[in-house]
């Protein structure tokens, strides 16, 4: 018999499972890989970003047991198991100068510190493969910051038995990748195909704007077919009630021109401990083999 090969995807927050990667948890489900989300804070200091949601007292009143749901019924939708590090929410600073971010949240956490509870679950779960975010955290949240910081650590050290003993029997992750779904080729892709149909983009001032990011283009390594997904992936944003407009930019491109265009959900190797050729169709490249 063959290992079933399992996959882990950690994640800063409740909807971010749901915006980045989902189709690609998805169609690995539906093969028979044992997919496990981490999500490493609660969503506590989340605004609430449907309008239709906005003024709910008793939701602004219980955002964390509303988005805990909102969480559960996303991970039923994708067929994902599911775990909380128990980080508090760090929030988003606005302003400028920047607010200090406020005490005990998880961007203040010691990285060292907070990566044992990641290792733990790694050692735990045993996964082949690790997702997560790249430095910047796809944009600059500080949780998705510090998501990064805390995967990078647990990935070397949960295969050390020197390393967090206290965490469980020692286990190896074989690769790790960065989330990328949001890079400029998809995006002029679907921009330009929205336009040769005479219709509306969501995407102009989007890449009007892309330079002033100072954002370095990253390297796709990895691209997963997984259109057939697409609308399970909707389905799970769409259960994230706060966090998600039904009638926003998330849903301005008709689904049969994203299938069409762009079929993928893509990825940058950060990590791989076994040989592979990229650019890649498959995250387990160079494991099925071995497993």
């Amino acid at each position: 018999m063959t290992e079933q090969l399992r996959l882990m995807a950690v994640h800063a927050h409740p909807d971010d499972e749901s915006s980045k990667g989902a189709a690609t948890m998805a169609k690995y489900v539906s093969e028979g890989v044992d997919v496990l989300v981490v999500t490493c804070t609660g969503g506590e200091r989340g605004s609430i970003l449907n309008p239709k949601l906005q003024g709910d007292t008793y939701i602004e009143a219980n955002i964390h047991e509303v988005r805990a749901r909102e969480m559960a019924e996303a991970r039923d939708i994708l067929g994902v198991r599911q775990e909380w590090l128990g980080f508090v929410d760090s929030g988003l600073p606005e302003g400028d100068p920047l607010p200090p971010l406020p005490e005990g949240c998880f961007a203040l956490e010691d990285v060292d510190v907070a990566a044992g509870r990641l290792v733990r679950q790694i050692r735990e779960f045993r996964p082949h493969v690790v997702t997560t975010y790249d430095e910047n955290g796809g944009y600059p949240h500080p949780d998705h910051i510090m998501t990064h910081k805390i995967t990078m650590v647990a990935f070397d050290a949960a295969g050390d038995p020197e390393r967090y003993p206290e965490a469980g029997e020692a286990w190896q992750p074989l690769k790790l990748y960065y989330n990328q779904g949001f890079n400029r080729p998809r995006t002029e892709a679907l921009h330009n195909a929205l336009l040769e149909r005479g219709l509306d983009s969501p995407y102009g001032e989007w890449l009007k704007r892309w330079d002033e990011f100072s954002r370095k283009e990253r390297t796709l390594t990895t691209f997963v077919p997984c259109a057939e997904f697409f609308a399970t992936r909707d389905k799970a944003l769409l259960a994230h009630r706060t966090q998600i407009d039904p009638d926003g930019g998330w849903f301005a491109v008709p689904l049969e021109l994203q299938q069409e265009i762009w079929p993928t959900e893509e990825y940058e190797l950060a990590k791989s401990l076994v040989e592979t050729t990229v650019p890649e169709s498959d995250l387990f490249a160079g494991i099925r083999g071995r497993v």
